[in-house]
């Protein structure tokens, strides 16, 4: 049975915590089905199929979106609630200092895209993509978990007769189509990538709450939960990410001032449910792991923020500006999310370590033991 002390480890953050045991889950006998040169030109290919097919099917537009972002804004993605992972901060002293500027490098583009949609003028049922860049320091880096993060953040205005979970529904249906054709156009360009080895991706997607899964494995501790769960759907959408489950612990940290995961949603499931965002999770059959795509939510309100806060003990937060345009109805309601670029193409090109196919920082120790199993990380 899972102990309280395995549950708070769970809950810390991605990532395996020790190479020792990620070289005993690294696949043993990986050869990878593209060439170096052909998987760049696979990278930028099923890029653009899944950016202009993202837009098409959600309404968005492509925007250029920011690497740093002032401190004072309050748009700076915290990640989760317990402060566990900060961005990296820097001061620039501008003109001798008299006009300075404390800066920080983004970990997500979460609460600026919000904001953005009224910068662009966006109307409902319109919305924004980005081609994002962003730092995540405080990862341990193995398979799937790299400093370097590359997703396509997007964000849509929608009116508040669309809180719900059939909404939310619908436009998870509606990314998991362009995964799923993006692994076709893949297959196409590359044949080989059509190996036995690596079933098809689904093409419907399993919804489950988290309390659904919970109920499902209750002595189980969340990611052998998801691991569990993949081994009977490959595919799923975990609905309520962030509001404490009957064992007292998230399923999984969240921050409290973007994702709602407070609302109570027994009404549409006639079940204790909370919580109106997700993640996206498939079984990986190269690495035989748990794969996270992408997470996404509808939106905090005014009042489902200060809700969140005071349940986050954040409520200092509220004087941010981007706190208080929330706070003011001052910016549009949305849902949005963030699909992570090297994750997805990793998946889609059948790569066992993020590093095929994006080029970061990595340490020796890791760089040495994927060599010796024919994982060559981009330098």
């Amino acid at each position: 049975m899972a102990t309280v002390l395995d549950k708070k480890a769970d809950l810390a953050g991605p990532g395996i915590g020790d190479y020792s045991e990620l070289e005993k889950i690294l696949p043993h006998d990986y050869r990878s089905l593209l060439t170096p040169k052909e998987t760049q030109q696979a990278i930028f290919q099923v890029k653009r199929y899944i950016e202009d097919n993202l837009c098409s099917e959600l309404n968005l537009m492509m925007v250029e979106v920011p690497l740093i972002v002032d401190v004072e804004s309050g748009v700076n993605d915290m990640l989760d609630r317990d402060g566990s992972r900060t961005p990296i901060q820097f001061h620039i002293s501008n003109d001798r200092n008299l006009h300075p500027v404390d800066a920080q490098v983004v970990q997500a583009a979460t609460k600026w895209k919000r904001a953005a949609l009224k910068q662009f003028g966006c109307q409902v049922g319109e919305g924004i993509c980005t081609d994002m860049r962003a730092v995540r320091k405080d990862y341990f880096l193995d398979h799937d978990h790299s400093a370097y993060v590359d997703q396509w953040d997007w964000e849509r205005v929608m009116t508040t007769d669309y809180r719900n979970i059939e909404f939310l529904k619908s436009v998870v249906g509606k990314i998991w189509k362009v995964i799923v054709g993006a692994e076709k156009f893949a297959q196409f360009l590359f044949p080989q990538l059509k190996d036995p080895r690596y079933p098809d991706l689904p093409e419907k997607l399993t919804f489950l709450h988290a309390e659904e899964i919970l109920d499902m494995y209750p002595t189980l501790p969340r990611k052998q939960r998801e691991t569990a769960v993949l081994q009977k759907y490959p595919a799923v959408f975990i609905i309520g990410i962030g509001w404490p489950l009957k064992d007292g612990y998230p399923h999984e940290m969240r921050a409290a001032d973007y994702d709602d995961w407070v609302t109570d949603t027994s009404h549409e499931t006639g079940k204790d449910t909370h919580g109106l965002n997700g993640d996206i999770l498939v079984w990986n059959p190269v690495t035989k792991r748990r794969h996270e795509l992408t997470s996404m939510g509808i939106r905090v309100t005014a009042e489902t923020l200060k809700q969140q806060l005071t349940m986050s003990k954040q409520l200092d937060f509220m004087q941010l500006p981007y706190h208080r345009a929330i706070l003011n109805n001052q910016i549009p309601l949305s849902i949005g999310g963030g699909i992570g670029q090297s994750r997805t193409l990793m998946l889609l090109l059948r790569k066992a370590h993020l590093g095929e196919v994006s080029v970061t920082v990595w340490p020796k120790i890791l760089k040495a033991m994927c060599a010796e199993k024919n994982i060559f990380v981009l330098e």
